[in-house]
């Protein structure tokens, strides 16, 4: 797949300047092309921090099965997967300590990208954070575990590009398959909200800012 450069952001551009770059996916979904460009540095270093207390680990599906994408969060709650279910927990299971704190720096990107979609006053509480490898895949699914389903989803790529398929509200709809550069954004919320989504094998790669590896952050309003 031939992959097309995102024009580069202007540094002075405001969020909502930046925001109005976007590609709408369905009715309440857009992409936000390069929309966090300029801060991905910044998002990086946050996310350092965020590793010295609760490093990447390949979660367990209530199947037994191992998934390929590691995972770790940030923020009040955290989204685990184990043999007993799917869920949010207050606790890293591996530490058994409270997950870090949601950096401001990913805060502030997750507001201004849902108000520049058209969903203000989105207030995250937790953030999901995934490193996909070549390979690493993420299969159809909803984000349901959430109790409160009017705020929407913010997804943030770093590093490699990847596929992005977003379908419809039954698994068997034909998703559409988009390109996901490094610092483009998702939102998706209102009637999109429980649209079924995931990510086809990642390709190899290298990129400046995560060497082979992409980095996603799911912004959700948890609890």
């Amino acid at each position: 797949m031939r992959i097309v450069k995102s024009p580069t952001p202007d540094l002075f551009a405001s969020a909502a300047d930046r925001g109005q770059r976007t590609e709408p996916l369905a009715e309440g979904a857009a992409i936000l092309r390069a929309f966090a460009a300029e801060d991905a540095a910044a998002l990086m270093r946050s996310l350092r921090e965020i590793l010295e207390a609760a490093s990447f680990r390949h979660m367990t599906t209530p199947g037994g099965f191992r998934m390929s994408v590691a995972m770790t969060n940030c923020g009040t709650a955290g989204w685990v997967t184990d043999r007993t279910g799917y869920r949010y927990d207050p606790m890293d299971p591996l530490s058994g300590r409270a997950w870090p704190p949601m950096p401001q720096s990913f805060r502030r990107v997750a507001a201004t990208a849902a108000v520049a979609a058209g969903f203000a006053g989105f207030e995250p509480d937790s953030c999901l954070i995934n490193r996909y490898d070549p390979g690493a895949r993420l299969s159809l699914h909803q984000d349901r575990n959430e109790r409160d389903y009017t705020a929407p989803i913010v997804s943030v790529s770093l590093g490699i590009a990847a596929v992005f398929l977003f379908g419809g509200a039954k698994r068997n709809e034909r998703p559409k398959r988009v390109l996901l550069e490094s610092g483009d954004v998702v939102v998706w919320g209102g009637p999109a909200r429980l649209t079924f989504h995931g990510v086809a094998p990642l390709a190899e790669d290298n990129h400046p800012l995560t060497g082979p590896h992409r980095i996603n952050l799911t912004f959700r309003k948890a609890l």
